[in-house]
């Protein structure tokens, strides 16, 4: 079995996995700790980290680090969300553990698969009180939403927390091959692969930055930056490439869903 690098995308200081065989890829705005890899040199977007996130760093690799003639597994995490090893017991994650956790070698299991993705989170158990508040312009389109957890789709999740009609915009600007696709995904959907977090070979991620970036970049001429403020939508774009993996990993490659965890390594 190939060999396995993640990289850690943070945007604050990881103590806790700087001894480990991680690589830490830096997006914050202050210097860099030492031995973290930064993403503002060579040819970078990092003057659009506050609106793209950890793609700040993806698009960094891809540019500057990705080598087409490796054949081992490479991978991407973040400083609140791991890759983790599977069928361990299950307990709290914790500073003194949670490098037992961590997952740090590929597995037999993805002999013959393309590409790791997260395992789903579902969108679809809203309260009532916050559909009333953040989803009345998609209840009053469509009723049925407020009674049937089956109609509390992606896009509807995307509307109530990501600017209202934005989903459906972004799809517009698509490549022709995936917009039809990617709106029955956000339709009918309730679930998604999240995090900007995945595990392929060179080639695949190559392929993905491929059709990905040109696509973002086409939103953020549209979209801009002014008008994205705050948690909603300032970092929109992170957003919206984050239910396009979902369905561009499932359509195009064979691909695995592997265990994840919250583990904010900033604040141990």
């Amino acid at each position: 079995m190939n060999q396995l690098e993640i990289y850690c995308v943070t945007n604050k200081r990881l103590d806790i996995l700087e001894n480990f065989n991680y690589n830490l890829g830096w997006v914050g705005k202050d210097a860099a700790p030492k031995n973290y890899i930064k993403c503002d040199n060579k040819e970078n977007i990092f003057f659009k980290e506050q609106y793209y996130s950890e793609l700040t760093f993806h698009y960094w690799y891809w540019k500057n680090l990705l080598n087409l003639g490796d054949t081992g597994w490479i991978g991407f995490s973040q400083k609140r969300r791991h890759w983790l090893k599977k069928n361990l017991k299950k307990e709290p994650l914790n500073k003194d553990n949670i490098k037992d956790f961590l997952l740090r070698e590929p597995s037999n299991d993805w002999e013959g698969y393309d590409a790791i993705v997260c395992d789903p989170i579902y969108v679809n158990k809203v309260k009532k009180i916050k559909m009333i508040k953040r989803g009345f312009r998609s209840i009053i389109k469509k009723p049925e939403i407020f009674f049937n957890e089956k109609k509390q789709s992606l896009a509807f999740h995307f509307d109530m927390h990501h600017g209202y009609g934005n989903l459906y915009k972004a799809i517009e600007l698509i490549n022709d091959e995936d917009r039809e696709d990617f709106l029955n995904f956000v339709n009918n959907s309730v679930s998604y692969n999240p995090h900007l977090m995945f595990i392929a070979k060179p080639k695949i991620l190559n392929q993905w930055f491929e059709t990905l970036f040109p696509w973002i970049f086409r939103c953020e001429n549209f979209f801009g930056f002014s008008e994205l403020k705050g948690y909603d939508t300032k970092r929109l774009y992170a957003y919206l490439a984050e239910r396009y993996l979902s369905l561009w990993f499932n359509k195009y490659v064979k691909t695995l869903k592997w265990p994840w965890a919250f583990f904010d390594a900033s604040e141990q």
